[in-house]
């Protein structure tokens, strides 16, 4: 984050004349003209509270927090719609949801100042994807659904407690792994859906359907994946934390409820993908 965009750290907050390259000083000195302030003025001016981050435009926790929860009610509000405005569109509602989703993530990703419209109508998009998604895999699993909204939240949980307890961190070490499995991980995806998309795997779930000693593969990637999806809470909740610490502008809020809602969307997809995989081996 460059420094010169802020306000604080420009200049522009100091807009005295100069002369010369002095500053004008009136006469009589600078507090010419005004009247003179009494002591309990000045006592309540020393006994007033500093200005805290809010009052100074910088991100805080509270920002984030309610900036997330407003892309999560728009998730909701987009799942409504196929599983119970236009249940008879389901299957088209996921394509849109899926596609739209992702070029509007794509968009937001590198966009290097965040649109709260763009961030909310991916939330929207996501939100159609998964609803439609629920609704076909609940009708074929009831309540499988309610479990991964469980499972979510459980790993949300546990992710938030251990960073906050100093146990995991995203060291650079760690990061550097992270990116090449998750390299590794979007290549088989993209190859698994080119297999299915052209019948090279008869099994809906693609090559995650081959059992290896008995354990479909799906469970083994799947598991791999919500490992990094926890991982990339953890890169998450470290950007925030950096962020609210170097007093990142406020409207980077909106970045980090993008980046939060983006794993949180991929860890209940790779969830709701697992428990499908389990149930239809029963």
């Amino acid at each position: 984050m460059a420094l010169g965009g802020n306000p604080v750290f420009n200049g522009k907050n100091f807009r005295s004349q100069t002369r010369g390259g002095a500053p004008t000083v009136p006469a009589g000195g600078p507090f010419a003209g005004q009247d003179p302030m009494s002591s309990q003025d000045l006592q309540n001016l020393y006994s007033a509270p500093a200005a805290g981050p809010r009052e100074t435009g910088r991100m805080t926790y509270d920002d984030v927090i309610m900036k997330t929860l407003g892309c999560l009610a728009v998730v909701l509000l987009g799942a409504a719609i196929p599983v119970f405005v236009l249940p008879g569109a389901a299957g088209l509602l996921m394509i849109v949801g899926a596609l739209g989703g992702f070029v509007l993530g794509l968009v937001n990703a590198f966009k290097r100042e965040p649109v709260p419209a763009l961030i909310l109508g991916y939330a929207l998009l996501e939100g159609m994807f998964l609803g439609a998604l629920t609704a076909v895999l609940d009708a074929m699993y009831p309540g499988i659904g309610l479990q991964a909204v469980v499972g979510t939240l459980a790993v949300f949980a546990v992710t938030l407690f251990l960073f906050k307890s100093g146990k995991v961190r995203a060291t650079p070490k760690a990061v550097r792994f992270f990116m090449i499995a998750i390299i590794g991980y979007a290549v088989f995806s993209l190859v698994n859906v080119g297999l299915m998309i052209f019948g090279v795997v008869d099994d809906p779930w693609g090559v995650r359907g081959v059992e290896i000693a008995g354990i479909p593969l799906g469970i083994i990637i799947g598991l791999l994946a919500v490992g990094l999806a926890a991982f990339s809470l953890i890169m998450d909740f470290t950007s925030i934390e950096q962020g609210v610490k170097a007093g990142a502008p406020q409207r980077y809020s909106w970045t980090a409820a993008f980046g939060l809602t983006v794993t949180l969307v991929w860890l209940y997809v790779e969830i709701i993908r697992i428990l499908a995989i389990l149930r239809g081996d029963d």
